[in-house]
């Protein structure tokens, strides 16, 4: 029994059909990591991307120097990091909270290069243009320069989301319940691993694809011109 839940191991599809709904419960979780997780990465990530472009050094350098180190280590260290070493400063978060940070975390080095190409692509007229117009930078980088960047960077985002989907099982190491540590500890418990791995799998391959057809739909749906100045 899990979450309330008994199984039934008189056969292997009633065994099958009874863990159903307990690796339905682990797989709710392994979304919102994934969705938490990709936020996180997005936000931070542009984050980045804005402050190693800006033309101080002083700015630029240690953006790069952080971004380099998260890009660099292993997200497992860094998720035992946040979890056994924060704490002793004070500073204790939640398991599930913990693990979507160090997902957000690591990914968000990569989104910001990511943004930085999306950003470069842009045609130099745009920034040109938007000085003739007296724009601010500021102005200029959200109204003008993002909105052209996003839809060229979709498919390369998308990527990092099934990344991120598929790498939620480490935080079972922090005692996630995600699915795939769910369906661990039905195996434990019942000596039949291979049913429930199995059907972890088939799960994950749905997810992944429905994330990808998702992708698609919105790389397709999204304008690639760009936008004229008003």
């Amino acid at each position: 029994m899990l979450f309330g839940i008994a199984w039934d191991t008189s056969s292997g599809w009633a065994f099958a059909a009874s863990i159903l709904p307990i690796l339905l419960i682990g797989m709710w979780v392994t979304i919102q990591a994934t969705v938490l997780g990709f936020f996180i990465a997005l936000v931070v990530g542009l984050v980045w991307a804005a402050l190693k472009a800006a033309p101080l050094k002083i700015i630029s350098w240690p953006a790069a120097v952080v971004t380099e180190f998260l890009r660099d280590t292993p997200l497992l260290i860094q998720l035992f990091f946040l979890y056994y070493v924060l704490p002793e400063f004070g500073i204790t978060l939640p398991a599930f909270m913990t693990g979507a940070l160090a997902l957000g975390l690591q990914y968000s080095a990569y989104t910001s290069e990511v943004y930085r190409a999306g950003i470069e692509a842009v045609a130099k007229g745009q920034h040109e243009a938007a000085r003739a117009l007296n724009l601010s930078g500021g102005r200029t980088f959200t109204h003008i320069i993002l909105p052209q960047a996003i839809p060229r960077i979709i498919p390369a985002m998308g990527n990092y989301l099934v990344s991120i989907m598929k790498d939620v099982p480490l935080l079972s190491v922090v005692t996630v319940l995600e699915m795939l540590n769910v369906a661990r500890i039905i195996g434990d418990r019942t000596f039949n691993y291979l049913i429930p791995l199995s059907m972890v799998g088939g799960i994950y391959l749905i997810m992944t694809l429905v994330a990808s057809t998702g992708v698609r739909f919105v790389d397709r749906a999204l304008p690639k011109r760009g936008i004229p100045l008003k």
